[in-house]
């Protein structure tokens, strides 16, 4: 899903489209894409719809909910709504039809992205002289969150954010729209003085559990001079394992050659991976402190866990939304103290262990189980140490 902002300037608007067309182009045939432009407003485009361009449109100053997009966007014409259950995919009351109005293959829907994009234009509205643009970035992720949650739950999905200033408009903004206030700086959110900066923090971290439950990625590329609002919008990215491209401009070099390598499928690619889960099995005299990493706990609690936490603790399994080859996790365990004999520990018996289980979607598509077991000895004193590794792929 492309999240686009049309609030930049005209220049920078034809760099973004570029690098956007290139893109569409190393999209494997039967990737699902949507496109959803804001600026003012939230513009979601219907690319179903192949005989002239068509747009539902959304105010920027108000979140909407799942259940407000879906009767907006005519999602029960053909299927009426269900009148109990979760609504979430063709297989939870919405119809094919009503999904691939707005999730094409890329086979299917590129003629018709190319053309949205080359019609594209910086947001018609106009801005006062002594304002700042305005850019309901918040809003446009959530809608993207909401219609992904909708169509393609539990599937490999990843929000591809492209945004080129502060948010200014609706939930999640970091500034408003008058000149006279500066943006936050290190300093004021050091002191706790930023007047924006707690309640877009609540906003992303809703959006961040929501793109959890969903098993989807948040991906963003902040190009712009000004600051975009990374600081509040990284609890989605980090829960999610997403990517942060951080550039002076859509024409830099790094926005272009990182959106590249994203999509690029050679023998140097990122190997990006998704909606996964993590979990370990251990020996009974160690237990799981808590995780470091780009991670979301999945609250599975049980004898493993210990009484201190660190990082995301109280869980022996973690989900993954998003993980390539260079993803690093952090684990902390406690060792559980046994009144035993140093002669019981040096027994050929007192053997520990680990178990790493990663369950993930690959990128071709396939659900793969990774499994890592490692064995070792305690060991009293200096004496050595026999590690044993066995890797079952």
């Amino acid at each position: 899903m492309f999240v686009v902002d049309t609030s930049i300037i005209e220049e920078e608007m034809a760099f973004l489209k570029s690098a956007l067309s290139q893109a569409i182009g190393l999209l494997p045939d039967n990737s699902l894409v949507g496109l959803i432009t804001f600026g003012t407003l939230v513009h979601v485009h219907e690319l179903g719809f192949g005989t002239i361009p068509k747009t539902y449109v959304f105010k920027g100053s108000k979140d909407v909910s799942k259940e407000q997009l879906l009767e907006q966007m005519n999602f029960f014409l053909i299927k009426p709504k269900p009148p109990t259950g979760v609504i979430a995919g063709a297989r939870d009351g919405l119809s094919s039809e009503s999904i691939a109005r707005f999730l094409l293959p890329a086979s299917d829907c590129e003629f018709a992205l190319n053309s949205i994009l080359e019609e594209l234009q910086k947001d018609p509205w106009p801005t006062p002289v002594d304002q700042r643009a305005s850019r309901c970035s918040g809003t446009a992720l959530s809608i993207a969150a909401s219609l992904l949650g909708a169509c393609v739950p539990g599937s490999g999905a990843r929000i591809l954010a492209f945004i080129g200033g502060p948010s200014t408009e609706g939930p999640g903004a970091i500034v408003s729209k008058n000149l006279s206030e500066p943006i936050r700086s290190h300093k004021d959110l050091d002191k706790d003085s930023a007047p924006h900066y707690h309640k877009a923090v609540k906003f992303y971290e809703a959006l961040a559990k929501q793109l959890v439950h969903q098993g989807h990625v948040l991906d963003l590329f902040a190009c712009a001079l000004d600051q975009v609002g990374v600081a509040e919008l990284k609890v989605a990215v980090e829960k999610t394992g997403g990517l942060v491209v951080l550039a002076e401009s859509f024409g830099h070099s790094v926005f272009k050659d990182s959106l590249r390598r994203v999509f690029r499928s050679e023998d140097k690619d990122l190997g990006l991976s998704s909606n996964g889960i993590f979990e370990i099995n251990c020996s009974k005299d160690i237990k799981v402190q808590g995780i470091l990493g780009p991670c979301a706990s999945l609250e599975k609690k049980g004898p493993l866990c210990s009484d201190t936490i660190v990082g995301q603790g109280s869980t022996s399994a973690w989900k993954m939304c998003g993980l390539d080859q260079a993803t690093s996790l952090c684990l902390i365990f406690e060792i559980v103290k046994k009144e035993i004999p140093d002669a019981t520990l040096q027994s050929s018996n007192n053997q520990f262990y680990f178990q790493f289980l990663t369950y993930y979607q690959h990128s071709t598509g396939e659900m793969r189980l990774r499994v890592t077991s490692l064995s070792r000895r305690w060991v009293a004193g200096p004496g050595s140490i026999q590690v044993a590794f066995d890797f079952l792929l």
